[in-house]
């Protein structure tokens, strides 16, 4: 948005001109009226002290009108949102009816809702805070320029420093982000705004609800929006706060009254909370912190001849909505920056990247599949109560009853009053209600599972109990199932990458951040800081390239394969063990290996493993010869003693035939003669 001023000399202007790009002029007779104070101002000073009431009143008006076009521009995408709350199915709903204030045909239809949407945002948020946010902090230094797994005590210094400041002094920072995670996975877009505090005196990151970020409907991104304004909803004493640190003009203001938009009432009643305040006291101010190019009339771009070239600079200009006042005018670009481009401020964590400037997430890609299933699961469950508690058509004169009601409980009786002669199923008969189609059954389930797949949420492809499947074949088919967040796993990298970048700038500025606060600060001196920061870069310690503990460990077992069957000395085994160990999330992964002198005792781990198998097949080899020696002896034994005992038999025969032949002399005539 650019806004040009034309104003007089002095205050006794009466005509303002103005020329067009065409060549014509507009010829004011009443022009804005604006005065500038004579004193130099310091780049970062508040240039509301300095400019006129008038011309603040009119930048506010001016301002403002662009700002509620802005928000009136996305009231369709703030109305899909708050709608979309209802498909999480966190609220309790009664089932429906007369009896529940609905307008339900029967009483007691159900209301129940299928958790096909609810179940991905939080598998979302549960894998990527496992990512983001790992207990042992959410970043890591490495060397400016290229990567490097060898760090010096400095970067660990750095590295432990920057980990404490993010989880212990900067409390809001993990809580913050994991609820940015829950919204980006849900809405598609979440913001991290990050900036000094000056109440807090360190650098801030905190989360911004798309809903509370109005863009400009001409906006592709957030850094070239010509118009972007956070809504900050502050409390009384906060903005108190902010007048006595010299940020906020001291003005009198008008009682506050809050601006609640559709998604914030909507969330409001899903958490059963009632945002109406009544206690003056109570009631939060609705600041509007507007980043916009603005032509500030007394503080008009320059070329280096000091002649006013009429660009548009980036300022940040803070309005309190109800009274229309402003409260300060910051130069929005850096002090040493001579084509003053805006300074970053925002982070956009998006999901998936659509048509306009907000990303879409899992309620657009689910949104339509959940009311089709939450639909025909209501089906299945009114069917099933018509089954167990049916209509009845009756005939007219059959029955005496005083009412059509027919509750008869289990064990219980209920008499009927029929005519002389007429069957008792004559007079009764209950609709005959269509049970459930199978076929409606497999179509829900077929719903269910192809919006699970979509959504990150479907099984993962396992080996089913097969130990002979390939790691590198399991590993492609779990990336092929988890392409989608694989791909939003890399965009939340990269921006927390920018998110860090700015926290690192910051406290470049101002190195006592880091420990300010901090009882025990461990020898950091702001040159230690600065030398830090200058040699080493504060990068995320999630890894780009895997999206979830799945793959991490698929990964490892996958190295350790490929370690193992390397030839000897290929890998240094002390490195794979502990690259191996890291990817695992091992703790006190030092504690767990022997001595020095002890491993220099030791063999190689691979070559002792080899000396293993070897050693075990030897002595297999050995079982084997021993086994057959034993069935040779075994064989040779049963022979000797087949053979004892033929000769023995022999012996026996011969002695028989001796003994005859001493009864019988003559046999042995005899046995000639027949021969």
């Amino acid at each position: 948005m650019s806004v040009d001023s034309s104003y007089g000399d002095d205050d006794n202007t009466d005509i303002g001109i103005v020329e067009q790009a065409d060549g014509s002029v507009i010829i004011d007779i009443n022009p804005r009226r604006v005065k500038v104070s004579d004193k130099p101002s310091s780049h970062n000073e508040n240039l509301a002290e300095l400019v006129s009431d008038s011309e603040l009143s009119w930048l506010a008006s001016w301002l403002l009108e662009g700002i509620e076009e802005d928000d009136r521009s996305r009231t369709k995408w703030l109305r899909d949102r708050a709608d979309g709350l209802k498909l999480l199915g966190f609220s309790i709903e009664p089932p429906r009816g007369d009896a529940a204030g609905g307008s339900a045909p029967v009483e007691g239809m159900a209301t129940v809702r299928h958790p096909l949407l609810a179940e991905a945002v939080l598998h979302f948020q549960a894998n990527a805070r496992g990512e983001m946010l790992p207990a042992d902090g959410p970043c890591k230094t490495e060397v400016w320029g290229k990567k490097t797994a060898v760090m010096d005590d400095l970067a660990e210094e750095l590295q432990d420093a920057m980990n404490y400041f993010l989880t212990e002094t900067a409390t809001e920072f993990v809580p913050d982000t994991d609820r940015l995670l829950l919204m980006t996975g849900y809405s598609g877009m979440s913001f991290k705004k990050v900036y000094k505090c000056p109440i807090k005196r360190r650098p801030v990151s905190e989360t911004v609800d798309a809903e509370h970020l109005i863009v400009s409907n001409t906006a592709v991104d957030i850094q070239s929006a010509p118009r972007a304004t956070h809504v900050i909803p502050m409390q009384q004493t906060t903005f108190k706060r902010m007048v006595l640190a010299g940020v906020y003009r001291d003005v009198d203001l008008t009682p506050p009254d809050a601006h609640i938009n559709p998604f914030d009432a909507a969330r409001a009643r899903m958490d059963g909370v009632n945002l109406n305040v009544t206690r003056p006291e109570d009631q939060v101010y609705t600041i509007y912190e507007c980043y916009c190019d603005i032509n500030l009339a007394g503080f008009e771009h320059k070329d280096a001849n000091g002649k006013v070239t009429g660009l548009p600079l980036p300022y940040r200009v803070t309005i309190e909505k109800t009274s229309r006042v402003i409260l300060d005018i910051r130069r929005d670009w850096k002090e040493d920056d001579q084509d003053c481009i805006r300074k970053k401020t925002f982070v956009p964590f998006g999901f998936v990247p659509a048509f306009g400037f907000y990303n879409i997430g899992l309620l657009q890609i689910l949104g339509n599949s959940t009311l089709a299933v939450t639909g025909a699961w209501r089906m299945l469950l009114d069917a099933g109560m018509f089954s167990s508690f049916p209509g009845w058509l009756y005939a007219k004169n059959g029955a005496r009853q005083v009412d059509n009601n027919f509750r008869v409980p289990p064990g219980g009786g209920m008499p009927i009053e029929v005519p002389a002669g007429m069957k008792l199923g004559d007079a009764i008969m209950p609709i005959p209600y269509k049970a459930p189609d199978p076929t409606f059954i497999q179509l829900i389930e077929l719903i269910s599972s192809n919006g699970q797949r979509l959504g990150g949420t479907a099984d993962l492809p396992t080996s089913d109990g097969r130990s002979d499947v390939p790691v590198g074949t399991m590993l492609a088919a779990i990336e092929q199932a988890m392409k989608v967040l694989d791909a939003v796993h890399k965009r939340l990298h990269a921006a927390q990458s920018r998110e860090l970048a700015l926290i690192r700038d910051l406290i470049r500025e101002d190195p006592e951040a880091l420990w300010r606060g901090t009882p025990n600060h461990a020898g950091w001196d702001a040159e230690k800081v600065l030398m830090a920061l200058n040699a080493y870069n504060v990068v995320p310690r999630s890894d780009p390239n895997t999206p979830s503990h799945v793959h991490r460990l698929m990964k490892a077992t996958a190295l350790g394969q490929v370690a193992q069957a390397a030839p000897p000395g290929l890998f240094d085994a002390k490195a794979v063990v502990l690259r191996l160990l890291r990817m695992m999330r091992i703790d006190d992964v030092d504690t767990l290996l022997a001595a020095p002198e002890a491993q220099g005792q030791q063999l190689d781990p691979m070559a002792e493993q080899a000396n293993v198998a070897r050693e075990a097949n030897a002595a297999k080899v050995q079982a084997t010869q021993q086994q057959t020696q034993v069935k040779l002896l075994d064989i040779q034994s049963r022979a000797q003693t087949a053979h004892d005992k033929m000769q023995s038999d022999l012996e026996l025969e011969k002695l028989r035939i001796a003994e005859h032949l001493a009864v019988h002399p003559n046999a042995e005539n005899e046995l000639a003669g027949m021969r």
